[in-house]
């Protein structure tokens, strides 16, 4: 990932963060986990024990997040264009359970989801534009 993208999705990241109201419902704690998630893909200040580490705990409270928001009447009978945009982009709102029945790993389906395929990662480089 070039420079320049991984500031985007860091920038991305920190809006849902700082913009995230305080009472939170599911879906937020779902989408909040979830950023947690993705910077732990793509943290360069990781190695790879940590990135394990941070990503099975991620995926483990995801699992019940996702169940939860799934659950939530309440937000079902609010049907807001947030809600509405959670269910239309399924393979990238309940990451952990799309990527279990896809039958892959979570990074591996994150990232086919972003159109990323191994030959465009591996033959990206860091630089100025």
């Amino acid at each position: 990932m070039t420079k320049p993208a991984l500031k985007y999705v860091v920038a991305i990241l920190l809006n849902i963060a700082v913009f995230s109201p305080a009472n939170a419902d599911s879906l937020e704690n779902m989408e909040r986990e979830r950023a947690i998630l993705v910077y732990s893909f793509i943290s360069p200040d990781l190695d790879d024990q940590q990135r394990s580490e941070r990503i099975e705990i991620s995926r483990n409270r995801l699992i019940d997040l996702e169940r939860l928001f799934l659950r939530d009447k309440s937000l079902h009978a609010k049907n807001s264009a947030h809600i509405r945009a959670a269910f239309e982009n399924y393979d990238l709102t309940f990451l952990v359970h799309a990527a279990a029945e896809t039958d892959l790993l979570l990074t591996d389906h994150w990232l086919d989801q972003l159109g990323i395929s191994t030959q465009s990662l591996m033959t990206t480089q860091l630089g100025p534009r």
